[in-house]
């Protein structure tokens, strides 16, 4: 079974791509490395022992899509590419429209010409806006808080409409919360150029000195300490999830949305502190104004997950913050 993976040499995508190939799967990249390195295809393969198939390019492109189809024998795909990060899409909307929509309709477009009708969808917690209730089930009102939600939701609905245009469609919507740690083996993670859109990277920033100090964005939210929780869930144990989203949809017709999270809430100072104490160093970080966008608290119910998928999450906020720490000092040696 071969499964194109777009998107495939970023953060999740890579350490999905790892799962995958143990998993018995063969894999066909496409990325265009606006936020990824094309050494992390190599890397992938010094993991696992397997060649990757990689193809640089934008998957809006559907020249290079109509190739991919036409050399590869695809049974499935999923769907990364695309840009993640909230605050920049509040200041951003448009670039995020326009890239995240059409990469999007331009894959499903190529992909129903193969009669490649089998998806798992890279979506997020962040269609639920502000949720109602804690913790989140996937059956809760739907809305959004930034363009960047927006963008997911608009394509959670047209991969909905077009199951029901055609039933020969099979959808995994994955919902994930907050994904961070990295690889074992130090070889894949996350280390983004310049100052970071995520808490990790720029956790880790300033705890290797590239940065001075954190800002840590509101401390009068409605929390145990006044700062934003999220469902914090390790790389490995979500890529893993997406092999399972993989194996249901390759064996059953249909549209689902899963949670992918841990169901266990923690705040931005919660794991500042871990971090600090699992790897003995220092954090230097000051309390800022609210970005735009965020809300006070999101994490998971994943029990559909568990008794649909067969899958949950398994590893320690502790691991997370050791492992994230780990691949950063290993980048720095390579």
């Amino acid at each position: 079974m071969k499964i194109l993976v777009t998107g495939g040499t970023g953060f999740i995508g890579s350490h999905t791509c790892v799962e995958l190939l143990e998993a018995g799967y063969d894999v066909v990249i496409i990325d265009n490395l606006s936020n990824s390195k094309k050494d992390v295809a190599r890397y992938i393969e010094k993991i696992t022992g397997k060649n990757v198939c990689f193809y640089e390019g934008d998957v809006c492109d559907k020249e290079i899509l109509t190739r991919i189809f036409t050399e590869n024998k695809i049974d499935a795909i999923i769907h990364f590419a695309g840009f993640k990060a909230v605050g920049e899409s509040v200041s951003k909307p448009l670039m995020y429209y326009r890239n995240n929509l059409d990469s999007t309709l331009s894959l499903l477009e190529v992909a129903n010409k193969f009669g490649v009708k089998k998806i798992a969808f890279s979506s997020s917690a962040t269609v639920y806006g502000k949720p109602k209730e804690l913790p989140i089930k996937e059956d809760f009102p739907l809305s959004t808080t930034n363009p960047y939600g927006t963008t997911k939701l608009i394509i959670e609905g047209v991969l909905r409409d077009l199951y029901n245009s055609d039933n020969e469609w099979s959808i995994a919507i994955l919902r994930y919360f907050n994904p961070i740690g990295a690889h074992k083996s130090g070889l894949i993670g996350e280390n983004p150029n310049g100052i970071p859109n995520n808490l990790m990277p720029y956790i880790i920033k300033v705890a290797t000195g590239e940065l001075d100090c954190l800002g840590v964005f509101g401390n009068d939210y409605d929390t145990h300490d006044g700062t934003g929780v999220r469902d914090y869930i390790h790389v490995v144990d979500l890529a893993k999830g997406h092999v399972k989203a993989i194996e249901k949809v390759l064996s059953q017709n249909g549209c689902d949305a899963y949670n992918l999270g841990t169901g266990q809430g923690y705040s931005v100072l919660d794991l500042i502190d871990t971090f600090i104490r699992v790897n003995g160093v220092d954090v230097k970080y000051e309390i800022k104004e609210r970005r735009p966008g965020d809300i006070d608290a999101c994490y998971a119910n994943p029990e559909h997950a568990y008794k649909v998928l067969g899958w949950k999450a398994e590893k320690s906020i502790e691991e997370m913050c050791v492992d994230a720490y780990n691949y950063v000092k290993k980048e720095v040696r390579k």
